[in-house]
């Protein structure tokens, strides 16, 4: 079972918060991944359809709870690449379809008429529970969380640009910064950092997939610092090899050369501790000296050599 999956099922097990959070919930699933029918007759029906049944039974036991409906479940096997079941509400007129799509938000009514509020609608979501609702059925509906450990990603999928910003707003309520993105008929809103999925996953109530979540990137936060402190030692090491054989070529010139005697006895007594210690650091060197000399003061007379052997070599 992917990360989603196993986020989705804990969000299903969510407690209600009473008839306002669960009508909120219902709004966004239908938004979300619910289809609106209308027949010869102008009957109007409606479909709530996913492939994770636990999300259907939440939507049912919602819709018989508030709207005392028991609406007709329907199992479809998709072929299509082996897919997994369909698993459908299906709602009638008759069974009051068109009550439940006004009382959800989804309708209104407009003179004679009737139109499609493709926002959410704002008496829906007038306290924290309603809201935190919503947004969890916008990730039941049309949510999907990426694999922390791979990368970071939770997004939502819209059918309007409308309601896709929205539920950013809604989600940018929190102090978070969902951003919305067209992608070819779909409006997605999404999160790419995982402190902030972190707190998502939080106001959903999935608080397993949070710990799940918080666990991996700690895990990959050491992992990327012992990377950066082994790169930073083995730079450091190399530069330190790179810079002893130069010096070490240098000291072996002037030997060749002029003597290391013809050198003043600070510089010879630096040349010869670092022909016989060619491993040894700075400080290392300094020690050995005497009297003894810091790092800077070994390092002022190894440029002192290395300047000397430039000379002899142009020479």
């Amino acid at each position: 079972m992917s990360f989603s999956q196993t986020t989705k099922n804990e969000a299903c097990r969510v407690a209600d918060g009473g008839r306002d959070c669960e009508i909120a919930e219902l709004s966004a699933l239908i938004k979300t991944c619910g289809t609106i029918s209308l027949n010869s007759q102008h009957n109007i029906g409606l479909r709530v359809a996913s492939e994770n049944p636990a999300i259907v039974r939440r939507a049912f036991s919602f819709i018989k709870k508030c709207f005392k409906v028991h609406p007709e479940v329907v199992v479809k096997r998709n072929r299509l690449l082996k897919k997994n079941n369909i698993y459908m509400i299906i709602i009638t007129e008759g069974q009051g379809a068109l009550d439940i799509l006004r009382r959800c938000g989804v309708l209104e009514t407009r003179g004679k008429g009737i139109g499609i509020i493709r926002g959410i609608k704002q008496s829906l979501i007038k306290d924290e529970s309603s809201r935190r609702a919503y947004i969890r059925g916008a990730f039941l509906g049309g949510g999907s969380v990426t694999n922390p450990e791979k990368t970071y990603h939770l997004e939502f999928v819209n059918h309007t640009g409308e309601h896709a910003e929205d539920l950013s707003n809604l989600i940018n309520t929190y102090d978070l910064n969902s951003k919305v993105i067209e992608r070819k008929n779909s409006f997605v809103v999404y999160l790419k950092e995982g402190e902030q999925i972190v707190d998502l996953l939080n106001i959903i109530g999935a608080h397993s997939s949070l710990l799940n979540l918080e666990n991996v990137r700690i895990y990959k936060e050491m992992r990327n610092n012992v990377n950066r402190l082994v790169n930073c030692e083995t730079a450091n090491l190399s530069k330190t090899v790179n810079a002893s054989v130069r010096q070490m070529e240098c000291i072996k010139l002037i030997k060749n050369t002029i003597g290391l005697r013809k050198l003043p006895p600070i510089l010879r007594q630096v040349a010869e501790a670092r022909l016989n210690h060619p491993d040894s650091s700075l400080k290392e060197l300094g020690e050995m000296l005497d009297p003894p000399v810091g790092k800077s003061g070994v390092n002022h007379r190894l440029r002192k050599l290395e300047e000397i052997a430039e000379e002899l070599q142009d020479k």
